[in-house]
């Protein structure tokens, strides 16, 4: 009996030895083939979206409910939403022109003008909150604004929808997709507010430099980034929108408004929201995401130029004078951040 458990022992002290030894040989010539599969495949090192920039490239991807986008953009156009029936959100951000409509002030119902530029709707999701005085906290609330504001569409919500009802197509679509709700401020705001989160502009020349392709943009616009970085640009334009993410008071290093003249009730920023003169003149920092296609620029309109723009800037926001020869290189720089909508280039 002991003979034969002793039989047994060695049989079993055997075979682990053997599963041991084929383990450590299956693992010294996996890891050798692995390493050879390796050294002649070519060196790959993964493109970190943000790589220690101050801006970050835009999602190229983003889900949204296909329904609600395409009557959400139907009613974006519609100029029905006015009172006059004469004019659509399109008008003053037209999604051929920037997503602005290149005026100083936009024009609305009856030719009357507005009192503040009007921003791009491109990328405006991208925003932390909406108007130039952030008043509205998300597209949804920021749609209340022009189409009840007398100098814009000046309508009201009662007759909005009373017009949608009436209109062909409108009805069955919003049963689809609001089934208990159908047409209602809340429907409208929401299907529009969906179709202006799907007017992002990614794959622009600098997002492809961002994501690893060192030839998107040329020499002389990489020394326009330079500088946009030494002068401090990027303190406020940073993030995916290159801005819109904080507020700062316009005139922080001269005053800008005493030496222009004429203030206005809009020329007081977030004060008409806060009543704290602290903000005074204060307001969120602009996207310069398609910068390049949205002139003219500030909330007054006053630059007609990119370049001006820049000049403007670097007097009254870094207290320089920047060259006219780096002004013109920040400006290459800035046409990089054009991006494409609906795959194509803006």
């Amino acid at each position: 009996m002991q003979i034969f458990e002793h039989k047994v022992r060695l049989l079993i002290g055997a075979t682990v030895i053997s599963a041991l030894l084929a383990f450590i040989i299956w693992a010294f010539w996996g890891n050798f083939f692995t390493s050879q599969e390796k050294a002649e495949q070519p060196a790959i090192t993964p493109k970190k979206e943000n790589s220690g920039e101050p801006i970050t490239p835009i999602p190229l991807l983003i889900s949204l409910d296909a329904d609600k986008t395409a009557l959400g953009k139907r009613l974006f156009h519609d100029p029905r939403l006015s009172k006059n029936n004469t004019i659509a959100c399109a008008n003053c951000h037209a999604l051929t022109h920037g997503g602005t409509d290149g005026k100083p002030r936009s024009l609305g119902i009856n030719g009357q003008e507005g009192v503040i530029n009007a921003p791009t709707v491109f990328n405006s999701s991208l925003n932390f909150r909406q108007f130039w005085d952030g008043r509205a906290a998300t597209l949804e609330d920021q749609i209340d604004g022009p189409l009840n504001n007398p100098l814009e569409m000046g309508s009201s919500w009662p007759e909005i929808i009373a017009k949608l009802k009436q209109a062909p197509g409108y009805k069955l679509a919003f049963e689809k997709i609001y089934r208990k709700e159908g047409i209602s401020q809340n429907s409208i705001k929401d299907a529009i507010a969906s179709f202006e989160r799907s007017l992002l502009t990614p794959n622009g020349r600098f997002d492809k430099y961002l994501r690893g392709d060192k030839n998107a943009i040329t020499e002389d616009e990489k020394a326009g980034y330079r500088l946009f970085k030494e002068y401090g640009c990027a303190s406020c334009h940073q993030g995916v929108n290159a801005g819109g993410n904080m507020y700062e008071k316009l005139g922080v290093m001269a005053d800008y408004f005493k030496e222009r003249g004429n203030i206005s009730t809009a020329d007081l920023g977030r004060f008409n929201v806060t009543g704290d003169s602290e903000h005074r003149h204060e307001f969120k920092v602009p996207s310069l995401r398609n910068v390049a296609l949205t002139a003219p620029y500030l909330h007054d309109g006053s630059a007609a130029t990119l370049e001006r723009a820049i000049q403007i800037m670097g007097r009254y926001q870094l207290g320089v004078e920047i060259p006219a020869e780096d002004i013109k290189q920040i400006a290459k720089f800035l046409a990089t951040l054009s991006g494409e909508y609906n795959g194509k280039p803006l």
